[in-house]
């Protein structure tokens, strides 16, 4: 019990001292100890390199996972050491919305049919994005939180003890400065005449007193010293050690952007996929246009049926004199047959409509080749 309370008193004291210390140095009464440009600059790099490592490590949060409710759900599950359940994306959601509604309006129909084929795109597309999210978290998120939690906490803790140490050392120096104002003063020779013998051997004992005060102020300071330069040390190497924290977070840099091409690559690729097979399904209003001109009453003499579509022969199809256009493919387009034309994105190609063909598809030519080519690939130019 008196050992706590001794500890304590102790404790007391050198917290009074340290404040007194601070408050005398923010009044400019005091002098402090002042640390060399190199590890000043040390300091500020780890400061800005904590300040925006934060925010990338925040926002980045926000980016994989928009919901703060999940947020916080997925932070207190990591705190409690307890499994996060594994979320359904929105795409995959999507999907499997669209594909129970097919199931509803009945698979042979068109809508229901394109419902279908869109919403295993979408679910596709939420897989993708499911497995992006767990690369991303694993190879970019783990890393911030590591230095933010682990490497960032103990430079914080070494510099508040450098900090301690530095206004113990401070405090030292001013005690051993005025330990020897009064030294000075004590050791001045008394007057003779009118300083009575006992007065005078009074001021030489007060003087032996100031002269041991200050001998051990001394060695306090020699002592706080000694600690400060180790603490000074050991905190240059933790922050030194901030060239290798950004290293490191490069490299997962590149990794996450390895990620997110893939996932966008992916993407990509199946929304090609989806429009490719969309291309090819019937469409709903062409179907209805085609039962309005195989109506008896509606067909002519001299006009097209849908059967002559069908069994049009593109190398018997002529450019007309007018009315071809210019257009730019906007995707890759593989043939599906000899009468298709296949094409490769950005390329330009010359592009006409023929008498009762289908108005989602046109003639197509590019050099001596020709061949259908769906509208929805293409980008009529003037």
């Amino acid at each position: 019990m008196d050992f706590n309370v001794k500890k304590l008193a102790s404790g007391a004291g050198l917290f009074l001292t340290r404040a007194v210390q601070f408050t005398e140095e923010k009044l400019g009464q005091a002098e402090k100890t002042e640390l060399d440009a190199q590890f000043e600059n040390l300091m500020s790099r780890a400061d800005c390199t904590k300040h925006w490592t934060e925010k990338i490590y925040r926002q980045t949060e926000v980016l994989l996972q928009p919901n703060p409710s999940a947020r916080i759900e997925e932070f207190l599950f990591e705190k409690l050491d307890w499994k996060v359940p594994s979320r359904v994306t929105n795409a995959e959601l999507l999907g499997q919305y669209m594909q129970d509604a097919a199931k509803e309006f009945d698979l042979g129909t068109p809508y229901g049919n394109t419902l279908e084929k869109v919403g295993e795109c979408e679910k596709r597309l939420g897989e993708a994005e499911r497995e992006f999210l767990q690369t991303s978290a694993i190879s970019f998120l783990t890393p911030l939180r590591n230095f933010l939690e682990g490497d960032w906490r103990t430079i914080s803790k070494e510099r508040r003890l450098l900090e301690n140490l530095r206004l113990d050392l401070d405090a030292c120096k001013t005690r051993v400065k005025k330990a020897k104002v009064a030294e000075a003063k004590a050791a001045t020779a008394p007057d003779f005449q009118e300083t009575r013998p006992r007065n005078y051997v009074l001021s030489a004992s007060a003087s032996a007193l100031w002269t041991e005060e200050v001998e051990k102020a001394e060695h306090e300071l020699r002592i706080a010293q000694t600690e400060f330069d180790r603490q000074a040390e050991v905190t240059r190497l933790l922050l030194e050690g901030i060239s290798s924290t950004h290293v490191n977070h490069l490299r997962c840099l590149h990794e996450f952007v390895e990620a997110q091409a893939a996932y966008y690559k992916q993407c990509h690729l199946h929304m090609q996929e989806l429009q490719k097979e969309l291309g090819r399904l019937p469409n709903a209003f062409a179907l209805n246009s085609t039962n309005a001109i195989a109506t008896p009453s509606m067909v002519t003499e001299g006009s097209s049926s849908p059967v002559e579509t069908d069994t049009l022969k593109i190398e018997e199809v002529q450019a007309p004199a007018t009315g071809t256009r210019k257009a730019r493919v906007l995707y890759d387009y593989d043939a599906a047959d000899s009468s298709e034309l296949s094409l490769l994105a950005d390329e330009l190609i010359t592009v006409y409509t023929v008498p009762g063909m289908d108005s989602d598809w046109l003639i197509g030519e590019k050099g001596n080749h020709k061949g259908k080519v769906p509208v929805t690939y293409l980008e009529l130019l003037s």
